[in-house]
């Protein structure tokens, strides 16, 4: 998402750049902002105690929205495009692998930084004022809960130089296997630890032992077989095919997706097969590359427009500090309005659908003010002399980064993982940084 983010500095456009790539990333992460403000329902009972629902998710529409509007397999599909793209302009300038994989690690790892140790100071001092736990732990588990995508993006892109030769060797089969390890994993889940062993959930309290934690290697099968979709895409397979092609591979992906929910243990929404990640999100992508090649002509038509160039330049460059930072804002945003006290309409009441976009517009205001000074974090750090050479100190560092980052996802955010978090982000940082700090602006 980040690593082919444009510097809305920058006017020009590279050679062969797709723009509608760059509209794709900043679509789909707006859209990700709109359904989280809609997933955030808070007000006042009529006896004046606070309610907090996920009102959008309460709504008969919204499980059938979901096969639509769940775009997360296709950040991954765009993510694949990227990489491809981007590594093979690092081998024409003599990059290693081990380059390209700590540019990625700093293009995630760095914006994280900051939002990690405000977590830690936020809910260290609810600690010390003493907030009611439960509130602070419903509120802690939402804001967290997008998280998830920084440690499933950095593993993808940390095997991308592989996954790479992998796709120009094999091709097809790279995620053919990819899909049947995915089906197995959730079979395993679903059949053997849910049905025979009779294993629930991840305990609400504590860090014990749930049946999601076994799911949890489709973060790597699941993910990966996104991205060899965006390989494929970049190499023009979706657009050697016909259109009537293009639309029954989506009618066949639907037809597909339905016979998996039939049959039991995936759910029916689209944002349950999210975490962890099902084989039904790997189809997604399928469908998601296919319509986004469809849509191909009007994007680029829209792209070649200066308002539509400068909305994606702007927000472009900002995207990482956009979706880090979008979820704890609205909970400020949300927060300011209950202490005022501001008006505030009954979440799920026609006053309160109408405000919804208004509240959208507000909120990335918000966050485009508070970039101003975070967007030093989403610079690339420049060529130095690396602290430590060894192409093992980058996998000990990508697992210092993501290893927390997935903790969080499994277990919900609190004290201590954004503690862990926190440091190990800056450790991996430190670990594969250079002898001298400068960034290139």
């Amino acid at each position: 998402m980040s690593s082919a983010a444009t510097d809305s500095k920058v006017r020009t456009v590279p050679a062969g750049r797709d723009l509608t790539l760059d509209l794709t990333r900043v679509a789909c992460v707006a859209l990700v902002v709109f359904v989280h403000i809609l997933f955030t329902g808070v007000g006042h009972r009529p006896d004046g105690s606070l309610l907090i629902e996920r009102t959008v998710e309460l709504q008969a529409w919204f499980t059938p929205a979901s096969w639509i509007a769940n775009i997360m397999p296709l950040f991954f599909v765009v993510g694949g495009y990227a990489a491809r793209a981007g590594w093979r302009s690092a081998v024409a300038r003599g990059e290693t692998a081990d380059r390209f994989i700590r540019i990625r690690l700093a293009r995630l790892a760095r914006p994280a930084l900051p939002l990690f140790a405000f977590f830690t100071l936020v809910l260290a001092a609810t600690r010390i004022i003493d907030l009611d736990p439960a509130l602070v732990d419903t509120i802690a588990i939402g804001v967290g809960s997008p998280l998830w995508f920084l440690a499933a993006y950095m593993i993808v892109q940390a095997l991308s130089p592989t996954m790479m030769r992998l796709h120009e060797r094999y091709r097809g089969w790279v995620p053919l296997a990819l899909i049947i390890a995915a089906v197995l994993v959730d079979a395993v889940r679903y059949v053997l630890v849910m049905g025979v062993l009779g294993v629930g959930p991840v305990p609400s309290a504590g860090y014990g032992f749930g049946d999601e934690l076994v799911g949890v290697p489709n973060v790597v099968f699941v993910w990966l077989f996104a991205q060899q979709v965006g390989f494929f895409l970049f190499d023009g397979w979706f657009a050697k095919r016909r259109w009537w092609q293009l639309a029954l591979l989506m009618v066949a992906g639907y037809a597909l997706l339905f016979g998996m929910v039939s049959i039991g243990g995936y759910s029916w929404s689209m944002l349950g097969n999210q975490w962890p990640p099902t084989a039904t999100m790997a189809v997604l992508a399928v469908v998601q590359a296919s319509g986004l090649t469809l849509l191909h002509a009007p994007l680029t038509a829209l792209m070649r427009t200066r308002p539509a160039r400068a909305v994606v330049f702007l927000l472009g460059s900002r995207l990482m500090t956009i979706y880090l930072w979008h979820l704890p804002m609205i909970m400020v945003l949300t927060g300011i309005q209950l202490l005022l006290p501001l008006p505030m309409p009954s979440p799920g009441s026609p006053a309160w659908w109408w405000t919804r976009p208004v509240f959208l517009v507000v909120v990335l205001g918000a966050v485009w003010l508070l970039s101003l000074w975070l967007v030093r974090f989403e610079e690339a750090p420049a060529s130095g002399t690396p602290r430590f050479s060894a192409p093992s100190t980058t996998v000990v560092a990508v697992v210092l980064f993501v290893v927390p980052v997935l903790a969080i996802t499994a277990y919900g955010l609190d004290l201590l993982l954004a503690a862990v978090a926190l440091v190990g982000t800056w450790v991996a940082l430190w670990m594969t940084g250079s002898r001298w700090t400068r960034t290139v602006a």
